[in-house]
């Protein structure tokens, strides 16, 4: 056989003692030369100044895998821009289809077109800052404040005070009298009042009327109390005793003395029931013992018109005809706290639901003002000047503030 030509020879041998890169079949060495680089340098720079793939103006992150949706395709969604009417208005489905495109992509809807005319394509791939929302937002989606027609705070309706009663009872024999408590609302929406030596119950469910107790001629009522769970009503008498009533079954359950005279103030904790009396001390009775009372609280210099527990029935105030108010604890005999700068007796006293230790009293009408107390701290809030005497101050369980 003849030999190879020598140029075939020596171009073999140079192929095979210079290393080849290994490259696409598409793809030459001549594309690698020094020669090709400044065009292609420059066609780089082509694409990185063209209106191709602008930037946003915003900050740019890439620390979290949070892509935008301005380069989503709408038409996978079907949100098509509001078409109007003839008249220039948005018909319903298009006003649905703008707030729902504002809540999923924000008030910078995708569909805009930029200065070119032509739509923006951009990657949906890009990561930028959280945009702030409204913590008042209503909207499920956290809609931000500048999109329009959706309110970012419920609208409070104002509060609607009566003017006057919706239901007038009467309430013959009612005696006239400001320290005696003759009327009490049950958790069952039943009210009880003392009329004379009677007791009677009006339901506001069914508004019936039904006789509880008749005293007899002898004796008359002075006070009535709910407890706080139950059918049970305490009723407070002129002869000092204390009567606990079933009123599902219309019956006594028993009778408990103590007292020297009239019971004015009755007040629940629990199964534990204080009584007040012009006798100027205040039993603790217990209705699961067998004993009448179990303890006996003296401070008052007159008559106990007022006694209320606080929602937690850890503390007990009691206002007297002494013009002075006292808070007592579980287990204490003598007061914990004594207030004295009411210039009237002292009927008036309200627990707050909604602050542990606040306290509301009223005065008589040489005082005519409510006095606010934490007791807590031992501290004098404010007073106001209520222009008459104060009858019973309540607090709402819906509006923090007091009546």
């Amino acid at each position: 056989m003849d030999d190879p030509p020598i140029s075939n020879q020596r171009s073999q041998s140079a192929s095979s003692s210079t290393p080849r890169l290994n490259l696409p079949l598409r793809m030459s060495d001549s594309s690698l030369h020094l020669e090709n680089l400044p065009s292609r340098i420059m066609h780089i720079n082509r694409m990185i100044n063209s209106n191709y793939n602008r930037s946003p103006s915003r900050t740019i992150y890439s620390d979290r895998f949070i892509p935008s949706r301005s380069g989503s395709n709408f038409a996978l969604f079907d949100i098509s821009n509001s078409p109007t009417s003839a008249e220039g208005k948005e018909d319903g489905s298009g006003t649905y289809n703008s707030l729902l495109r504002a809540a999923l992509f924000g008030p910078e809807t995708p569909d805009k077109k930029d200065s070119s005319g032509l739509p923006a394509c951009r990657n949906i791939f890009r990561y930028k800052t959280e945009t702030k929302r409204s913590l008042h937002s209503l909207s499920p989606f956290g809609l931000e404040e500048s999109i329009p027609g959706i309110s970012h705070s419920p609208v409070k309706a104002p509060r609607k005070v009566p003017r006057s009663p919706y239901k007038v009872l009467d309430a013959p024999a009612l005696q006239d009298d400001f320290y005696l408590n003759l009327v009490d609302w049950s958790s069952n929406n039943v009210l009880a009042v003392g009329l004379g030596n009677c007791v009677y119950l009006w339901n506001a469910c069914s508004s019936k009327v039904t006789k509880l107790c008749d005293l007899g001629i002898d004796d008359s009522v002075c006070s009535v109390g709910w407890a706080q769970r139950g059918t049970h009503l305490a009723v407070g008498t002129s002869n000092g005793k204390v009567q606990i009533w079933d009123a599902s079954r219309c019956r006594t359950v028993r009778t408990m003395e103590g007292h020297r005279l009239r019971v004015g103030a009755l007040a629940w904790s629990s199964s534990l029931l204080s009584s007040g009396s012009r006798d100027k001390s205040i039993l603790q009775r217990d209705i699961r013992a067998q004993d009448d009372f179990v303890s006996k609280l003296s401070g008052h210099k007159s008559e106990v018109c007022g006694l209320k527990w606080s929602y937690d029935n850890r503390e007990l105030a009691s206002g007297g005809n002494d013009n002075k108010l006292f808070v007592w604890n579980q287990h204490s005999t003598q007061p914990v706290l004594k207030y004295c700068e009411h210039t009237a007796a002292v009927k008036a006293i309200a627990w707050s639901p909604h602050l542990h230790g606040l306290l509301a009293s009223g005065g008589g009408t040489a005082d005519r003002c409510i006095r606010f107390w934490n007791t807590t701290t031992n501290t004098h809030l404010s007073c106001m000047d209520t222009g008459s005497q104060v009858i019973f101050p309540f607090w709402y369980t819906k509006f923090k503030n007091s009546v």
